[in-house]
């Protein structure tokens, strides 16, 4: 036990300062601008990274004109990500305590979670949880995996692939999502029985960007039903954006087959129907392993019986 307490006894003289000062570093790159935005001198800030190396008791960043982080450096910057990020949800909690409630859960999701999924998840937690706040962020699902990855994040909702399953996280899938081609209500083409995508290639298209996981299916299912791809008019992953053009004009675009029929169920598009449908994935629930406490547990078990009961 003694000898426990010993190799942790530089990590007691740690200041939260210390980690601030390694983010914003690491950040910026080099001391002038660290300095600059700690509102601080560049020797203040070099001093400060000197007294951090000395408790370390080893270098964690190679001078020059950009620093470059040690190993060690990048060890103990995994470090400062990991306790700030705990020290802003303590301080989240406690405003949240202050306010009346209990505890906070912060969740994130793709669109395909945000059109009913999560929604009436939450719904459903705060009837047995009512003096939770929750938060809610929409975002990419790389963006979000950082975020749980940083702590700012309880759990995320999104596609279910090699990216949730890495060493420290859980994860359960939720339902299979498709791809649907969506048209505002009054487009020439709304209302048909259905289209092949050979059909749609001279239509003017609003498609995700590349480089996502939908688009990336898009265009494998546009290649392997017409040997050509679409030239997009628009790339955008914003769905706001997606709705708005498509009620105002003849474009046509495509997005998760439960947001597009969540927004043709509310008359805000109108899905076209397609020979054959194209597969998204699975969408389902990530969290950290060490984070399975009675609140992220509580609402991935909202999570999962909302998506039993908007099965097809």
């Amino acid at each position: 036990m003694q000898e426990a307490v010993e190799t942790i006894a530089w990590a007691r003289r740690l200041k939260i300062r210390h980690l601030e000062s390694l983010l914003i570093l690491k950040d910026a790159g080099t001391l002038t601008e660290a300095a600059q935005r700690m509102h601080m001198t560049q020797s203040a800030m070099s001093h400060w990274l000197v007294e951090l190396e000395n408790l370390a008791g080893t270098p964690l960043a190679v001078r020059g004109r950009r620093l470059q982080f040690t190993p060690a450096g990048e060890a103990l910057h995994r470090l400062a990500v990991r306790v700030l990020g705990e020290v802003a949800r303590a301080h989240t909690e406690l405003d949240a305590i202050a306010a009346g409630l209990s505890a906070r859960l912060h969740i994130g999701s793709i669109w395909a979670g945000v059109a009913h999924l999560v929604p009436q998840a939450m719904v459903a937690f705060q009837r047995s949880h009512p003096s939770v706040a929750l938060q809610m962020t929409e975002a990419a699902f790389n963006e979000l995996l950082a975020g749980l990855e940083q702590r700012e994040l309880d759990l995320v909702v999104g596609s279910i692939d090699a990216r949730a399953f890495g060493p420290h996280l859980q994860h359960e899938v939720l339902f299979e999502d498709d791809i649907c081609v969506v048209a505002g209500p009054q487009h020439p083409l709304a209302g048909q029985a259905s289209y092949s995508l050979a059909e749609l290639v001279h239509v003017p298209w609003v498609m995700p960007p590349k480089g996502t996981l939908m688009r990336t299916q898009l265009d494998a299912a546009m290649l392997e039903h017409q040997g050509s791809w679409v030239q997009p008019k628009v790339e955008t992953a914003a769905l706001t954006t997606l709705q708005t053009m498509l009620q105002s004009s003849d474009y046509i675009g495509a997005c998760s087959g439960a947001m597009a029929r969540h927004l043709q169920a509310l008359g805000l598009l109108r899905v076209l129907p397609l020979a054959r449908p194209i597969p998204f994935g699975p969408v389902g629930v990530v969290w950290r392993r060490e984070s399975e406490h009675g609140l992220v547990t509580a609402f991935v078990d909202a999570l999962r019986r909302t998506a039993m009961l908007n099965l097809p």
